[in-house]
């Protein structure tokens, strides 16, 4: 379905998107790189608006969000294509398609279909959601309005315009940098020239007062370089600050990198170490059910505090005020716990 574009200029004959941080020059007929955003006219359009590839019931926890409304149920939703190249990419089935399928979803019909699958809230996730961003846009108006939360899954590669229209309407943001950001990586096996972008986006994100947390996902051999590793936490720490959530997640072979093993254990705990020593307060091991690091850790006294297995909350210590009942130090955690902890069940509603 097309919908005329927001964040765009005419340049020459030509249109720049200014949605994600390519800006894409369009010509006349032609598309961007995630081939959804396209020249028609001199004037820009998404083509597909409310075409959905992907819809599921799912916690929190699995965007990964740990300190943002913990324990609650989401409704995540994708569309067609991307605007990364990724190698190795877990929904290759629908970001690297590049015809526009799925099933058109009106945004007051995505809302009611949360609301009767008893979602808390509504994702924008397994491709990347700011290439969509104006149906992102009207569905978290009246999500907002019917009492959900809204939240982006992204790559984080979007423009500070971008960001501008987000605040007030996204309440979160995960972003993945993807092997620390390390430039050699992102160039030869996402397509991505550079992560600087992703990191004015990230301070944008803080300053228009939007929850953030960032996966790393570290892959061996090609990106686990522990000194990228160190530098990106020392970035954090002095641009986002210490208590931005910071999860290193396991690659697991998928795509054109299946040729890869899964990351190993140790390699996740060393740099689960690089984090800590840079002073980083809340920091995860994902995609290795069971390990200890996947539950939240009080920063001062280094006890647990919220017990997690998987995307599951088997224990919340926290006191009110989700204070530290050990040492009493303060949790920071956006919105509330939810109460209805335990096993959620992760529905395909597509």
């Amino acid at each position: 379905m097309l919908k005329d574009a927001v964040l765009w200029e005419a340049a020459g004959g030509k249109v720049r998107c200014n949605a994600c941080s390519r800006r894409c020059m369009i010509p006349e007929g032609g598309h961007g790189f995630c081939y959804v955003r396209k020249n028609l006219g001199g004037k820009l359009f998404l083509a597909n608006y409310g075409v959905l590839d992907a819809i599921q019931i799912d916690p929190i926890e699995k965007k990964p969000f740990n300190h943002f409304m913990p324990g609650t149920t989401v409704l995540g939703v994708g569309t067609s294509s991307c605007n990364f190249g990724c190698l190795f990419c877990q929904n290759h089935n629908i970001s690297k398609e590049k015809d526009i399928e799925g099933t058109y979803v009106g945004p007051e019909e995505l809302v009611d279909m949360a609301k009767r699958n008893g979602a808390d809230g509504i994702a924008f996730t397994y491709n990347e959601p700011t290439i969509f961003i104006e149906y992102a846009l009207d569905v978290a108006k009246i999500a907002h309005k019917a009492g959900m939360y809204t939240a982006f899954v992204s790559n984080g590669y979007m423009t500070k315009e971008a960001v501008e229209l987000m605040k007030g309407n996204i309440d979160a943001v995960v972003a993945d940098f993807k092997g620390s950001g390390e430039r050699v990586f992102t160039n030869k096996y996402m397509a991505v020239y550079s992560p600087e972008p992703i990191k004015e986006a990230l301070v944008a994100l803080k300053n228009a007062g939007i929850h953030i947390e960032i996966t790393d996902l570290i892959i061996p051999k090609v990106g686990d370089s522990e000194d990228a590793c160190a530098g990106l936490c020392s970035w954090i720490s002095k641009s986002l600050g210490k208590d931005v959530p910071v999860h290193f997640t396991r690659f697991h072979p998928d795509y054109k990198m299946d040729y890869i093993s899964s990351t190993p254990l140790s390699t996740l705990e060393k740099h689960y170490e690089i984090a800590k020593k840079a002073g980083l307060k809340y920091v995860y091991i994902g995609n290795v059910p069971g390990n200890p690091r996947e539950s939240t850790f009080c920063p001062s006294c280094d006890r647990m505090v919220i017990e997690r297995l998987g995307f599951d909350i088997l224990d919340n210590r926290l006191s009110d005020g989700n204070k530290c009942p050990y040492c009493g130090e303060r949790i920071k955690i956006s919105g509330r716990i939810s109460k209805d902890i335990g096993h959620r069940r992760i529905r395909s509603l597509y």
